[in-house]
Formats: C-alpha cells, sequence, structure tokens
C-alpha cells in the first residue's frame, strides 16, 4: 500500500486563526490562542498520523514588518515555511484584504506547490459579503483554492482536512508515527506559562517577557518544574510578580492545572521572575531561546 506524507505550512496576518486550526487537526492545544495579536513566536510543527499518511502542520508567527530582533528573527520562521512546503495554507479572515508584506504575498501568488486559501470566521460574516470576499480572493490569488471556513466552531475544517490528504505527495513518514510533535516537552512549559501572562497583563509585559524551564524532572507520579519568566526591565518585574506576590501565585496556580491536563500527571511548579535587559534585540539571547536558526 503507498503511504503519503508532506508539511503543510498555515501562515496569514496575525491573529486570523492559525493556531486555531491548527490545533482543530491536531487535536492537542499545541499552539497557544488568545485575543491578542503575535502570540505564536516559533514555527511549531504538529503531526497528524494515519496508517497510510502523515501530515505535518506547521504554524508560523504573524506576518508583521519587524520592530526588533526578535519579530525579524519571527519572519525568519515564516520564510522557512514557504521553503519546506508540500501544501501552504493561506489563511485569511472576513473582511481582510491584503497581507501586510507584498514580499510575502508575491511567494504565495507564485507558489509551486498547491495553495489552499482558507478563509476564516465565516461565523461573523453573511451570505452577500461571503460571495464578495470568495470574488476578491480569487482575483488577489488566482492559483490558490479557496475553502470558507470557521476554524473556532470546526466547520469545514474536515473539508479542508479531506483535500490536503488527496494533495499530498506519496511519500515515507517523515517522523516515527506515535510522534504528535517536534517540539520537546520544555518548550510547552514555555509556552503555557507565556500564555497566563498573555491573557493577564496588559500593553508592552507580554510581549517583553520570555520564559526558559531551568529543571524539568519527571518522576512517576508527578512532575517538578522550575521556570523563570524573563523580563526586561526592573519595573516589569515588579508588574509580573504584583502586590505580595498575587499575581505571579495566579500565573502559577493557572500554568499548573493546564500543564497536569497536558502530561496528564501531578504538577509541581515553581516561578520565578529575572531581569534580562533587552533580550529582544540581543542575537545572543534570541539563539539561546531557539529564535535564531542561524
Amino acid at each position: 500500500m503507498s503511504h503519503k506524507a508532506g508539511f503543510i505550512n498555515i501562515i496569514g496576518n496575525p491573529n486570523v486563526g492559525k493556531s486555531t486550526l491548527m490545533n482543530a487537526f491536531i487535536g492537542e492545544r499545541l499552539s497557544i490562542i488568545t485575543s491578542k495579536a503575535q502570540t505564536t513566536r516559533h514555527r511549531i510543527f504538529g503531526i497528524v498520523n494515519g496508517d497510510d499518511f502523515q501530515m505535518v502542520f506547521s504554524d508560523t508567527p504573524g506576518i508583521i514588518k519587524p520592530a526588533y530582533e526578535l519579530q525579524s528573527s519571527m519572519m525568519d520562521f515564516v520564510k522557512s515555511a514557504f521553503e519546506d512546503a508540500d501544501i501552504l495554507l493561506y489563511m485569511v479572515e472576513v473582511g481582510e484584504r491584503e497581507l501586510k508584506d507584498e514580499a510575502f504575498f508575491k511567494k504565495i501568488t507564485h507558489a509551486k506547490v498547491p495553495v489552499l486559501l482558507l478563509l476564516n470566521k465565516i461565523d461573523k460574516s453573511n451570505q452577500e459579503h461571503l460571495e464578495e470576499q470568495v470574488a476578491l480572493w480569487k482575483e488577489q490569488v488566482p492559483n490558490a483554492e479557496i475553502i470558507p471556513i470557521s476554524a473556532l466552531n470546526n466547520f469545514n475544517v474536515d473539508t479542508v482536512f479531506n483535500r490536503i490528504l488527496e494533495l499530498l505527495p506519496e511519500s515515507p513518514p517523515y517522523y516515527p508515527k506515535d510522534t504528535l510533535t517536534d517540539k520537546p516537552e520544555r518548550f510547552f512549559v514555555n509556552e503555557i506559562i507565556r500564555e497566563k501572562i498573555l491573557l493577564h497583563y496588559q500593553k508592552e509585559i507580554p510581549y517583553s517577557v520570555e520564559i526558559e524551564t531551568e529543571e524539568f524532572k519527571e518522576e512517576e507520579k508527578i512532575i517538578h518544574i522550575k521556570a523563570v519568566i524573563m523580563v526586561e526591565r526592573d519595573s516589569q518585574k515588579g508588574i509580573i510578580i504584583g502586590h505580595k506576590g498575587a499575581a505571579l501565585k495566579k500565573v502559577g496556580v493557572e500554568s499548573r492545572a493546564d500543564l497536569e491536563k497536558f502530561f496528564g500527571k501531578q504538577v509541581h511548579i515553581e516561578l520565578f521572575v529575572k531581569v534580562n535587559k533587552d533580550w529582544r534585540n540581543n542575537q545572543f539571547q534570541l539563539r539561546r531561546f531557539g529564535y535564531q536558526q542561524k
């Protein structure tokens, strides 16, 4: 029996629902989902295995014009998604009219691989507006096959999945068949903690934060985790900790609950806050946190 496998890379502007869609395909919350833009910083692989296929989905950061080194590194992840794609999922939301970067848009319209343009959040639209949007995108991206979806409500997600399966090239699997993702456990610890910070802190704070798991000790019934929340300035450290440590405690309690669900066992977590000045513009620090691949 022949086997199909390939890389399906999801690209689009910030906050169009890329992470929601990938998590719907995988059935696990591998990517952060919040209402804030730029929540995905890395390129995250999520793998779906069947008897005769393997789909390697890749969630990428939303396309932006970089304002600092961290954002430049994030856009490098998007560039790499064009290079190894077997199928491109270009995601837009109803009402959107263009990609924020002309060079990326040209890459989509000149792609040598199949492009599925997914018109997301159609639950916020009506039939007339939807038809207008489909016509607009047919003109903008003539090489794409357009599928209206609602990733949040799981509408037409199966249709997209089945179409991907039809388009997948014949290939042996790229990863062992029991693999869910290419990322280690510590990565998901960091992401779950960072998600809580995105949810509970305002303004620049969430974007100035990086998480580093310093200790991950797994025993039969419990996992012991020590993680450091890095901020750029002393004033941010005080905000993260909060009055009498209340804000940090809340992050810890909510992170532990999600980590116990994710790992399926009891978790003990200790959080610390450290100042790592201007880490978002420091190439050494960005390499250390896995943003720069060079």
